[in-house]
Protein backbone atom coordinates (compact mmCIF):
# COMPACT_ATOMS: atom_id res chain seq x y z
CA UNK A 1 0.00 0.00 0.00
CA UNK A 2 1.34 3.61 -0.82
CA UNK A 3 -0.17 6.65 1.74
CA UNK A 4 0.83 10.00 0.34
CA UNK A 5 0.88 12.69 2.92
CA UNK A 6 2.18 11.27 5.69
CA UNK A 7 4.72 13.89 7.65
CA UNK A 8 3.37 14.51 11.37
CA UNK A 9 2.21 12.12 13.86
CA UNK A 10 -0.97 13.48 14.55
CA UNK A 11 -2.13 13.57 10.80
CA UNK A 12 -4.78 11.67 8.88
CA UNK A 13 -1.81 10.10 6.74
CA UNK A 14 -0.04 9.01 9.82
CA UNK A 15 -3.22 7.37 11.30
CA UNK A 16 -3.63 5.60 7.41
CA UNK A 17 -0.03 4.11 7.39
CA UNK A 18 -0.09 2.80 11.50
CA UNK A 19 -3.55 1.26 10.70
CA UNK A 20 -2.41 -1.15 7.54
CA UNK A 21 0.42 -1.64 8.61
CA UNK A 22 -1.45 -2.91 11.81
CA UNK A 23 -3.36 -5.16 9.22
CA UNK A 24 -0.41 -6.69 7.04
CA UNK A 25 0.26 -4.84 4.51
CA UNK A 26 4.03 -3.66 3.52
CA UNK A 27 3.75 0.51 3.38
CA UNK A 28 4.97 3.04 1.58
CA UNK A 29 5.00 6.72 2.31
CA UNK A 30 5.13 9.67 0.65
CA UNK A 31 5.66 12.85 2.56
CA UNK A 32 6.98 16.70 1.86
CA UNK A 33 7.86 18.70 4.83
CA UNK A 34 8.52 22.02 3.68
CA UNK A 35 4.36 22.11 3.50
CA UNK A 36 3.92 21.54 7.09
CA UNK A 37 6.83 23.79 7.74
CA UNK A 38 5.25 26.89 5.99
CA UNK A 39 1.57 26.29 7.46
CA UNK A 40 0.24 28.24 10.88
CA UNK A 41 0.65 24.60 12.60
CA UNK A 42 4.07 23.42 11.45
CA UNK A 43 5.82 20.67 10.84
CA UNK A 44 5.91 17.57 13.07
CA UNK A 45 8.71 18.70 15.77
CA UNK A 46 10.62 15.70 16.43
CA UNK A 47 11.26 15.75 12.52
CA UNK A 48 10.31 13.56 9.58
CA UNK A 49 13.18 10.78 10.35
CA UNK A 50 11.59 10.59 14.00
CA UNK A 51 8.05 10.36 12.48
CA UNK A 52 9.16 7.36 10.14
CA UNK A 53 11.09 6.09 12.90
CA UNK A 54 8.14 5.77 15.12
CA UNK A 55 5.82 4.30 12.62
CA UNK A 56 8.02 1.19 11.47
CA UNK A 57 9.07 0.54 15.25
CA UNK A 58 6.56 -1.87 15.21
CA UNK A 59 6.75 -3.43 11.27
CA UNK A 60 10.41 -3.86 10.54
CA UNK A 61 11.32 -4.21 7.07
CA UNK A 62 7.70 -3.09 6.02
CA UNK A 63 7.77 0.26 5.78
CA UNK A 64 9.12 2.55 2.86
CA UNK A 65 9.78 6.13 2.30
CA UNK A 66 10.33 8.70 -0.01
CA UNK A 67 10.54 12.45 0.65
CA UNK A 68 9.07 14.19 -2.61
CA UNK A 69 7.01 17.03 -4.05
CA UNK A 70 3.56 16.06 -5.81
CA UNK A 71 3.77 19.93 -7.80
CA UNK A 72 6.33 18.18 -9.46
CA UNK A 73 4.37 16.39 -12.35
CA UNK A 74 7.12 13.59 -12.51
CA UNK A 75 6.72 12.87 -8.52
CA UNK A 76 3.76 10.70 -8.63
CA UNK A 77 5.36 8.07 -10.94
CA UNK A 78 8.01 8.08 -8.84
CA UNK A 79 6.40 7.31 -5.85
CA UNK A 80 4.44 4.37 -7.96
CA UNK A 81 8.38 3.20 -8.74
CA UNK A 82 10.19 3.73 -5.56
CA UNK A 83 7.29 1.43 -4.23
CA UNK A 84 7.44 -1.36 -6.97
CA UNK A 85 11.38 -1.35 -5.76
CA UNK A 86 10.70 -1.66 -2.35
CA UNK A 87 7.98 -4.07 -2.50
CA UNK A 88 7.02 -5.26 -5.19
CA UNK A 89 3.29 -4.80 -7.31
CA UNK A 90 0.98 -2.10 -5.33
CA UNK A 91 -2.04 -3.21 -4.65
CA UNK A 92 -3.58 0.31 -2.62
CA UNK A 93 -2.99 3.79 -3.08
CA UNK A 94 -3.83 5.84 -0.72
CA UNK A 95 -3.79 9.78 -2.40
CA UNK A 96 -4.04 11.33 1.13
CA UNK A 97 -2.03 14.55 0.32
CA UNK A 98 -3.34 17.63 0.14
CA UNK A 99 -1.89 21.37 0.25
CA UNK A 100 -3.89 23.77 2.52
CA UNK A 101 -4.56 27.11 0.89
CA UNK A 102 -6.13 30.45 2.66
CA UNK A 103 -7.53 33.45 0.48
CA UNK A 104 -10.90 34.59 -0.91
CA UNK A 105 -11.94 34.93 -4.62
CA UNK A 106 -10.81 38.24 -3.79
CA UNK A 107 -7.09 38.13 -2.82
CA UNK A 108 -6.30 34.47 -4.49
CA UNK A 109 -3.75 34.71 -7.08
CA UNK A 110 -3.35 32.53 -10.60
CA UNK A 111 -0.19 30.71 -8.86
CA UNK A 112 -1.63 29.81 -5.56
CA UNK A 113 -5.15 28.35 -7.54
CA UNK A 114 -2.66 26.46 -10.04
CA UNK A 115 0.03 25.24 -7.30
CA UNK A 116 -3.02 24.13 -5.23
CA UNK A 117 -4.36 22.30 -8.35
CA UNK A 118 -1.29 20.71 -9.04
CA UNK A 119 -0.74 19.28 -5.73
CA UNK A 120 -4.81 18.53 -4.80
CA UNK A 121 -6.03 17.15 -7.95
CA UNK A 122 -3.29 17.01 -10.63
CA UNK A 123 -1.41 14.83 -8.78
CA UNK A 124 -4.34 12.87 -7.16
CA UNK A 125 -4.85 12.05 -11.66
CA UNK A 126 -1.18 11.33 -12.45
CA UNK A 127 -1.15 8.93 -9.02
CA UNK A 128 -3.90 6.74 -10.71
CA UNK A 129 -2.59 6.57 -13.83
CA UNK A 130 0.65 5.32 -12.98
CA UNK A 131 -1.16 3.02 -10.39
CA UNK A 132 -3.43 1.30 -13.30
CA UNK A 133 -0.21 1.29 -15.50
CA UNK A 134 1.87 -0.90 -12.90
CA UNK A 135 -1.65 -2.82 -11.89
CA UNK A 136 -1.66 -3.87 -15.23
CA UNK A 137 1.25 -6.08 -14.96
CA UNK A 138 0.27 -7.51 -11.20
CA UNK A 139 -2.60 -10.12 -9.77
CA UNK A 140 -5.60 -9.41 -7.93
CA UNK A 141 -7.96 -6.32 -6.94
CA UNK A 142 -6.91 -3.31 -6.89
CA UNK A 143 -7.63 -0.25 -4.72
CA UNK A 144 -7.43 3.76 -4.86
CA UNK A 145 -8.93 6.14 -2.43
CA UNK A 146 -8.33 9.69 -2.82
CA UNK A 147 -9.97 12.61 -0.58
CA UNK A 148 -12.14 15.78 -0.86
CA UNK A 149 -13.34 17.98 1.65
CA UNK A 150 -16.59 19.60 2.58
CA UNK A 151 -17.21 21.75 0.34
CA UNK A 152 -20.05 20.59 -1.59
CA UNK A 153 -22.18 20.56 1.79
CA UNK A 154 -21.78 23.94 2.67
CA UNK A 155 -19.60 27.05 2.17
CA UNK A 156 -15.73 27.39 3.24
CA UNK A 157 -15.05 30.65 2.85
CA UNK A 158 -11.64 31.76 2.88
CA UNK A 159 -9.87 29.12 1.00
CA UNK A 160 -10.76 29.41 -2.27
CA UNK A 161 -7.86 27.52 -4.32
CA UNK A 162 -8.26 24.50 -1.60
CA UNK A 163 -12.23 24.36 -2.59
CA UNK A 164 -11.67 24.40 -6.07
CA UNK A 165 -9.12 21.63 -6.27
CA UNK A 166 -10.93 19.64 -3.80
CA UNK A 167 -14.02 19.68 -5.35
CA UNK A 168 -12.29 18.46 -8.70
CA UNK A 169 -11.55 15.38 -6.71
CA UNK A 170 -15.23 15.32 -5.41
CA UNK A 171 -16.50 15.26 -9.54
CA UNK A 172 -13.94 13.13 -10.77
CA UNK A 173 -14.54 10.34 -8.68
CA UNK A 174 -17.37 8.31 -10.87
CA UNK A 175 -15.28 8.99 -14.12
CA UNK A 176 -12.09 7.14 -12.47
CA UNK A 177 -14.17 4.46 -11.22
CA UNK A 178 -15.60 3.95 -14.69
CA UNK A 179 -11.98 4.13 -16.18
CA UNK A 180 -9.97 2.05 -13.73
CA UNK A 181 -12.43 -0.78 -13.19
CA UNK A 182 -11.46 -2.07 -16.48
CA UNK A 183 -8.01 -2.61 -14.98
CA UNK A 184 -9.43 -4.54 -11.89
CA UNK A 185 -9.16 -1.23 -9.71
CA UNK A 186 -12.03 0.38 -7.28
CA UNK A 187 -12.47 4.43 -6.95
CA UNK A 188 -13.75 5.88 -3.90
CA UNK A 189 -13.54 9.16 -1.67
CA UNK A 190 -13.61 10.43 0.87
CA UNK A 191 -14.51 13.82 2.83
CA UNK A 192 -13.20 13.43 6.56
CA UNK A 193 -14.88 16.59 7.82
CA UNK A 194 -13.81 18.07 10.40
CA UNK A 195 -10.45 16.06 12.04
CA UNK A 196 -8.54 17.25 15.05
CA UNK A 197 -4.75 17.36 13.15
CA UNK A 198 -4.26 20.62 15.77
CA UNK A 199 -4.64 22.94 12.89
CA UNK A 200 -7.52 24.41 14.95
CA UNK A 201 -7.27 25.66 18.27
CA UNK A 202 -8.83 27.85 21.17
CA UNK A 203 -12.22 29.35 19.73
CA UNK A 204 -12.14 27.95 16.43
CA UNK A 205 -11.68 24.50 17.64
CA UNK A 206 -14.67 25.12 20.38
CA UNK A 207 -16.74 26.19 18.00
CA UNK A 208 -16.55 23.28 15.67
CA UNK A 209 -17.15 21.15 18.21
CA UNK A 210 -20.13 22.68 19.28
CA UNK A 211 -21.40 21.64 15.81
CA UNK A 212 -20.63 18.39 16.45
CA UNK A 213 -23.43 16.03 17.83
CA UNK A 214 -21.42 13.60 19.45
CA UNK A 215 -19.33 15.77 21.37
CA UNK A 216 -16.38 15.17 19.91
CA UNK A 217 -14.57 16.24 17.07
CA UNK A 218 -13.23 13.60 13.90
CA UNK A 219 -10.06 11.79 15.13
CA UNK A 220 -7.38 10.34 12.41
CA UNK A 221 -8.00 7.03 13.10
CA UNK A 222 -11.84 7.63 12.45
CA UNK A 223 -10.65 8.17 9.24
CA UNK A 224 -8.05 5.21 9.16
CA UNK A 225 -11.17 2.63 10.04
CA UNK A 226 -13.13 3.93 7.18
CA UNK A 227 -10.08 3.60 4.63
CA UNK A 228 -9.40 -0.08 5.92
CA UNK A 229 -12.91 -0.92 5.28
CA UNK A 230 -12.43 0.19 1.79
CA UNK A 231 -9.43 -1.68 1.14
CA UNK A 232 -10.04 -4.78 2.89
CA UNK A 233 -12.56 -7.67 1.20
CA UNK A 234 -15.57 -6.48 2.87
CA UNK A 235 -15.17 -2.79 0.95
CA UNK A 236 -15.04 -4.85 -2.50
CA UNK A 237 -18.09 -4.25 -3.98
CA UNK A 238 -17.86 -0.19 -3.39
CA UNK A 239 -16.88 1.95 -5.76
CA UNK A 240 -17.32 5.30 -7.63
CA UNK A 241 -18.72 6.57 -3.93
CA UNK A 242 -17.77 10.22 -1.87
CA UNK A 243 -18.32 8.82 1.14
CA UNK A 244 -18.95 12.07 3.46
CA UNK A 245 -17.07 10.66 7.09
CA UNK A 246 -18.32 13.72 9.66
CA UNK A 247 -19.93 12.40 13.03
CA UNK A 248 -23.15 14.14 11.62
CA UNK A 249 -21.27 18.11 11.86
CA UNK A 250 -23.72 20.76 11.49
CA UNK A 251 -22.74 23.57 9.39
Amino acid sequence: AIVTGVSRRIGIGYAIAQRLLADGANVFVQSFTPHDAGQPWGADPAGIASVIASLGAHAPGRLGHLEIDLADPAAPGSVITAACAAFGPVDIVIANHARSSSGTVLDVTARELDDSFAVNTRATVLLAQAFAHQHERSRGRGRFVLFTSGQGLGAMPGEIAYVASKAANHQLTPTLAAELAEHDISVNCINPGPTDTGYAHGDDHAFVLGKMPFGRWGQPTDVANLVAFLVGDDGAWITGQVINSEGGFRR
